[in-house]
């Protein structure tokens, strides 16, 4: 009983901060509904809106990123995982498909145009290339059955996924608590969006599921 209201609360929490971050990209998303050039983001790209290539890529980021975040609701639920194992499938091949496809490539071409000069055009491939290269795995491992490491994968993508939440989140921390000039503020945005939440997988996936891993194994022993 008790492990069963641990995990009932769990997913509680994990919908909240899910539900909290859908609506702020939604939000996002909204304020470009229009099209117009110097709304949200576009109002700091100016030098970059009239390119047709660069603004096409910019709309089909912004406007696909939240099929990626909604994935969130049936990847880390053990409800869902348990009981709704088709819905589960279903979001995940629409999830590899945005993130290999679509949002890759599109996030490819923003990074190289990317504000605050070399370090945050570097930080913003890495970023990219990451999201990719997890994602792929993440398929190729639960292709091949193997479900723990699928799942390893999966966390460290959706971290990357996440970021799109976290880059906003720290923007709005800096700017109100210290004064860099634009391109700095957003240099280190670019690294601090993505690097924690690379981390903190990391240390989950070691605490949940490498120490879950040892214990059945000295079970198994």
């Amino acid at each position: 009983m008790k492990a069963i209201l641990k995990n009932t609360a769990k997913d509680i929490f994990v919908y909240l901060i899910l539900c909290a971050a859908v609506f702020l990209m939604l939000k996002i998303i909204t304020e470009h509904f229009t099209l117009k050039s110097d709304v949200g983001f576009l109002a700091a790209k100016q030098a970059y809106v009239n390119n047709n290539i660069w603004r096409t890529a910019f709309y089909i980021h912004v406007f696909t990123s939240i099929f990626t975040l909604l994935a969130g609701f049936t990847q880390f639920s053990s409800y869902v995982l348990k009981e709704h194992r088709t819905l589960h499938r279903i979001l995940g091949r629409i999830y590899v498909i945005a993130v290999l496809f679509i949002n890759f490539p599109s996030g490819m071409i923003l990074a190289f145009n990317a504000n605050g000069e070399l370090p945050t055009r570097i930080a913003f491939i890495i970023l990219d290339s990451l999201w990719f290269w997890f994602t792929l795995k993440a398929f190729v491992e639960i292709r091949k059955g193997n479900i723990t490491a699928h799942r390893k994968f999966m966390i460290r993508s959706y971290a990357l996924t996440f970021s799109a939440i976290t880059l906003r989140l720290w923007k709005l921390i800096l700017s109100n608590s210290f004064t860099f000039d634009p391109a700095t503020l957003y240099m280190i945005d670019a690294w601090l969006g993505f690097v924690p939440n690379l981390l903190f997988a990391e240390w989950y996936i070691s605490r949940n599921i490498n120490r879950k891993q040892e214990s059945n194994g000295e079970r198994e022993r």
